[in-house]
C-alpha cells in the first residue's frame, strides 16, 4: 500500500510538471464562425424614421389652480376653441370682485377729485386762491385718474385670468398624449398634454454624422417606394450622445395616409460619390450602451470596431464604418465576446 501511494505521488508530480512546462496550453480559446464584409453600390441610404406632425404643441394653464374636470382623452381629436380642461375658478373670482371693488373706489376717489378741481378753478377765476394751490389741486386729480386706470387694468389681469380656468385647444388636432387629472393642483405652464396640429406630416429621421444631410427621400412600403420626401430642416449641432444629427422630412403626397408615431423605412437619396456602405450578418452586430460596434479577429484575439448602423432586416445590417471591403468579422456569438479575448475563427487551421 505504501508503494503504491508513492508511485501515485510521483505521478501527480510529473502531471503538474508537464503542464507548467506548456503555459500556453493552459489558455482556452473560443470558436467563432465569421463572415465578410460587402460593400453597397446603392444610391440611396435606408434609414428608419417616426411620422410626426408639423406642429406638436405643449398644451398648459396660463395661470395656476386645482384641475376641476378633464374633457379629453389621448388619441381624441379637438377642434380649435374647444375646452379641454378646467380649473377651480373660486379664487379667481375672488380676485375679480377685489379688483372690482377696487376700481370702484379708484372711481369715487376720482370723481371727488374732479369735483374739488371744478370748484378751485372758480375761486382761482376769483382770485380767492393762488396758482400754486391751485395746481396741487390738479395735481391731485391727475394722480386719482391714474389710481383709475391702474384698478381698470388689474381688472381686466383679474377677468383674463378667470378666462384662462378653462384652457382650450388653440388649433384643431390630435393630443398626442394627456397627462393632467381631475384634483391635481398645477403650476402656470406645467405641461399636461401635447397637441399634433393639422397638416401634412413630416418624418424624423436621425442622421448618421457621416452620412451628411440627404436633400430628398422616399418612403419604403413593402416591395414599392411611396411618398416623396423634402428635407425642411436639420439639427444645428449633432447630438452629443449619439452623434447623429435629427432631421425633418416633409411628405409631398397629401393622400398618404401616415399615423402619428409610427415607425416607416425611409430611402434618402445619396450624392454623387456620397458616404461608402457596407452590409454585415445581423448577426455581427452588437450593442452594449456605447453605440453598435462588430468585431474583428486580430492576431488571434477579439477587437471591437465602432460602427454606425443605418438599417436592418432579418438577415442583413447596413453600417458605416472604416472597414475595407473583404474584411471579416464575427457573425455569431458577439454577445459573449470582450476584448482581447483569446479567439479562433472555424474553417481555419
Amino acid at each position: 500500500m505504501r508503494h503504491l501511494s508513492l508511485c501515485l505521488l510521483a505521478l501527480s508530480l510529473t502531471v503538474a510538471c508537464g503542464r507548467s512546462a506548456d503555459p500556453s496550453s493552459a489558455e482556452t480559446f473560443r470558436w467563432v464562425r465569421v463572415a465578410p464584409v460587402s460593400v453597397i453600390e446603392r444610391d440611396s441610404a435606408g434609414l428608419s424614421g417616426t411620422v410626426r406632425a408639423r406642429f406638436e404643441t405643449p398644451v398648459a394653464f396660463q395661470v395656476g389652480g386645482r384641475i376641476a374636470e378633464r374633457r379629453v382623452d389621448a388619441g381624441q381629436r379637438v377642434e380649435a376653441g374647444e375646452v379641454m380642461f378646467e380649473l377651480d375658478p373660486r379664487d379667481l373670482e375672488q380676485a375679480v370682485r377685489v379688483a372690482q371693488a377696487d376700481l370702484d373706489t379708484a372711481e369715487a376717489e376720482l370723481a371727488t377729485a374732479a369735483a374739488e378741481t371744478r370748484r378751485n378753478r372758480d375761486l382761482l377765476a376769483r382770485e380767492f386762491i393762488s396758482n400754486q394751490a391751485f395746481e396741487q389741486v390738479e395735481l391731485a386729480e391727475r394722480a386719482s385718474r391714474e389710481r383709475v386706470d391702474a384698478a381698470r387694468a388689474r381688472l381686466e389681469q383679474a377677468s383674463n385670468a378667470l378666462d384662462y380656468a378653462s384652457l382650450r385647444a388653440g388649433q384643431a388636432g390630435v393630443l398626442i398624449e394627456v397627462s393632467g387629472e381631475p384634483g391635481q393642483v398645477v403650476a402656470a405652464g406645467q405641461e399636461l398634454a401635447v397637441l399634433a396640429g393639422d397638416g401634412p406630416p413630416e418624418i424624423e429621421v436621425f442622421l448618421p454624422e457621416a452620412l451628411g444631410v440627404p436633400a430628398s427621400g422616399r418612403i419604403v412600403r413593402p416591395e414599392l417606394l411611396a411618398g416623396d420626401l423634402e428635407l425642411r430642416e436639420v439639427a444645428g449641432a449633432a447630438d452629443p450622445l449619439t452623434r447623429t444629427w435629427t432631421a425633418r422630412y416633409r411628405v409631398l403626397d397629401p393622400d398618404l395616409e401616415l399615423r402619428l408615431g409610427s415607425v416607416v423605412r425611409v430611402a434618402l437619396d445619396l450624392a454623387e460619390g456620397g458616404p461608402r456602405l457596407l452590409q454585415v450578418p445581423i448577426g455581427a452586430i452588437n450593442e452594449r450602451g456605447q453605440g453598435a460596434q462588430v468585431w474583428q479577429i486580430v492576431e488571434g484575439r477579439a477587437h471591437a470596431v465602432p460602427v454606425e448602423l443605418l438599417d436592418l432586416d432579418q438577415e442583413h445590417a447596413r453600417i458605416m464604418a472604416e472597414l475595407p471591403e473583404g474584411a471579416e468579422v464575427i457573425a455569431l456569438g458577439t454577445h459573449l465576446l470582450h476584448e482581447g479575448m483569446a479567439v479562433r475563427a472555424l474553417d481555419r487551421p
